[in-house]
């Protein structure tokens, strides 16, 4: 029997290769069909995605390729914070001491830091870090490129001092009204490698303590905040701290990249995968704010990214259209802030630049090249800062002041997946007559560079006009215009694509 069941399924098949035709890749393709009532009730979506961006550390920030990003990317954005370590690293040279051991400070490296953001219109998120030597527990240096200090101060009460001295002179500088819009976040990572204290968490809290009552007596409106922790670790612990000890906190502060461990960041082996990682950690800390003795506190998230490594198939590549837009999704509502780590490639923690596109972190490659994430980021700006809800997890439908409706459409998969084609149909309800969309995409071949780069041979240190002819393959082309049809807009999508269509 079983024999003669094999034959019938053998002749069966070979009787469906006669009769059905075969398929060709579009009609394989998986086909959405997403309603959308255009007149739906919204809900405040402020743009918390692009109010931030991360960078290096503080010196890269007096370089002018540093600053032709900065402008580059505030062009697409209009950021308002800039991050960056290291303000108290010997290079800049604002901590000295004497033969006697009594203190030297200098600000003129700190000030031209600070006048040049401000001249481009971004406030500093100033990261209080790292040991300055002199005033260093210990020759600590951690592994990156730069060597930071990350030992404690050997004298609490002289780095209370300094802050103190710093704060004052900002305030001098810029004045209250200018410096009180800051932010102070105390240190950086502290429950990993980037603090010696023994015990971590301890000591990083009497830091804080230390830290928050001499910024606190140069002016009471300084914004003060942490843990500034990786992996979304201590916050719930830092609140009851500071709760408890009556110090002040004005916002809570944190981190998490898609690919952090679930054990490191939720004490579990649960997998989470790369496209939940980030707002199931947004989502466990929003909920610690909320039911803690501090509830309304600001949540600022302000290290994200999509992996924490480098990794050229994941951050120089389209994946992270996709890997944006899916995170806006799930974060809505959860963070005040969230802060992209970084906005350029000038950028040094593992050393100088070898090679154009090597997985870094931000937005532009060296050189100023835009990768796709530069444009996904710039696509999504157009988003309105009202949400309507809808049924998909491949789509944000939003609404613009001047009343046109602005949808972010994307095509996830995972960077070591090739992927798949998706063909989409969305009906628009209640849409009013005679309307027409704009359409804009980013994939792999529209708006990414990569193409322009491996044609000319992956060189690793191009020429000027190399780098022109890649800054043009980076650029998008003009919206495609479509009229709508019965409400109708039928879409395909290529693999690893992020489209942004405003219907007007």
């Amino acid at each position: 029997m079983r024999k003669t069941f094999c034959y019938a399924c053998l002749l069966g098949l070979s009787l469906s290769c006669i009769y059905v035709p075969r398929l060709t890749a579009q009609e394989r393709s998986p086909h959405e069909v997403i309603e959308v009532d255009a007149q739906a009730p919204s809900h405040p979506f402020p743009h918390f995605w692009e109010q931030m961006f991360g960078s290096g550390r503080a010196i890269l920030s007096l370089r002018q390729s540093y600053r032709d990003d900065l402008r580059e990317v505030k062009s697409i954005t209009d950021f308002q914070y800039v991050r960056f370590h290291a303000i108290f690293h010997d290079e800049a040279g604002f901590y000295d001491e004497d033969a006697a051991g009594n203190p030297i400070y200098n600000f003129s490296y700190i000030d031209q830091i600070y006048d040049g953001l401000l001249q481009n219109h971004v406030r500093p998120f100033v990261e209080l870090s790292f040991m300055p030597k002199k005033l260093a527990a210990a020759n600590n240096l951690h592994a990156f490129w730069y060597k930071q200090n990350v030992s404690p101060p050997k004298d609490y009460d002289r780095w209370g001092t300094m802050i103190s001295v710093f704060a004052k002179h900002l305030v001098d500088r810029y004045g209250i009204e200018e410096v009180s819009k800051w932010y102070f976040e105390v240190w950086n990572e502290p429950n990993i490698d980037f603090w010696t204290g023994d015990p971590k968490e301890a000591t990083y809290y009497h830091l804080y303590d230390v830290t928050a009552a001499a910024l606190k007596s140069v002016s009471p409106r300084l914004r003060v905040g942490g843990p500034a922790t990786a992996q979304a670790a201590w916050v719930d612990r830092f609140i009851r701290h500071c709760a408890a000890n009556n110090v002040p906190v004005d916002f809570v502060s944190t981190h998490v990249y898609g690919n952090d461990t679930s054990q490191d960041v939720f004490g579990n082996d649960t997998p989470v995968p790369l496209n939940k990682m980030i707002c199931s950690a947004v989502d466990k800390v929003h909920n610690q704010i909320k039911t803690s003795a501090k509830p309304d506190l600001p949540l600022i998230w302000s290290e994200v990214n999509a992996v924490y490594d480098n990794k050229p198939q994941v951050e120089d590549s389209a994946f992270m259209g996709p890997w944006l837009g899916d995170t806006i999704r799930q974060c809505d509502g959860l963070v005040n802030i969230m802060s992209y780590w970084t906005f350029s490639d000038v950028f040094e923690e593992q050393g100088v630049i070898k090679k154009p596109f090597y997985g870094g972190f931000g937005l532009l490659a060296e050189g100023g090249v835009p990768k796709p994430v530069f444009n996904a980021f710039k696509l999504m700006h157009h988003l309105g800062d009202q949400r309507i809800e809808v049924s998909s997890d491949s789509m944000l439908v939003t609404r613009r002041a001047d009343g046109a409706l602005a949808l972010a459409v994307w095509n996830y998969s995972l960077p070591d997946d090739p992927g798949h084609t998706v063909n989409m149909t969305i009906h628009l309800k209640q849409l009013k007559a005679d309307r027409q969309a704009e359409i804009n995409e980013v994939d792999a071949e529209i708006g990414s560079p990569l193409p322009a780069y491996h044609a000319m041979g992956d060189p690793a240190f191009p020429t000027l006009e190399q780098y022109a002819e890649m800054k043009k393959a980076a650029e998008l082309p003009p919206a495609h215009i479509e009229k709508i049809k019965n409400g109708t807009i039928d879409l395909t999508l290529p693999p690893k694509s992020l489209f942004l269509i405003e219907i007007r």
